[in-house]
């Protein structure tokens, strides 16, 4: 009887234009220095479209096909539409290989352990004041007042603590 596979996951949040995409940017690096194979997924809420009209693709996806996978000599992307309802955090990891550590940018409310970047110059309330699923802050002022006390706060511009933080505090989540 086979076992269903365990996913390492950390997620890496906070409001718009406080630095996420930055951090996470600078952190891939560290983890594949480490010897780790690292995916990510990205949520956001606009909607996007990778195809543009005419190309066969986009004639693929308009002309009804559920699913059009796209493949050239150095990748592939595969589109699903999923017109019923968005998918969740976990239909996109089943999706995908399995790998030492994926890091989720955005879904801010599906990841169960996420840091959040937080930088009170934005003058927008963090997210630590709502959601239990905050277990760091990184920010660029650790002294700020408001931090919480109880949640450790990691210096955003020490990129490899923040990624020593995020290997030993990833949660496993189970992939059927």
């Amino acid at each position: 009887m086979s076992h269903p596979a365990l996913q390492a996951l950390i997620g890496i949040t906070g409001r718009s234009g406080s630095g996420k995409t930055h951090l996470l940017a600078r952190l891939l690096p560290v983890l594949r220095a480490g010897g780790l194979a690292v995916s990510t997924i990205k949520h956001t809420h606009h909607d996007i479209d990778i195809d543009r009209p005419g190309k066969d693709s986009w004639l693929h996806r308009n002309a009804g096909a559920g699913e059009v996978m796209l493949a050239t000599p150095g990748r592939w992307v595969l589109q699903h539409e999923c017109p019923d309802a968005p998918p969740t955090l976990a239909e996109l990891l089943g999706r995908m290989q399995r790998t030492d550590l994926v890091v989720v940018e955005g879904f801010h409310a599906s990841v169960p352990a996420c840091i959040e970047v937080y930088r009170p110059v934005l003058g927008k309330e963090p997210l630590f004041m709502r959601q239990d699923n905050i277990i760091a802050i990184a920010t660029d002022t650790p002294g700020a007042p408001g931090l919480p006390a109880h949640l450790p706060v990691l210096d955003v511009n020490n990129t490899a603590a923040v990624a020593r933080f995020a290997l030993e505090h990833a949660c496993s989540v189970q992939l059927d």
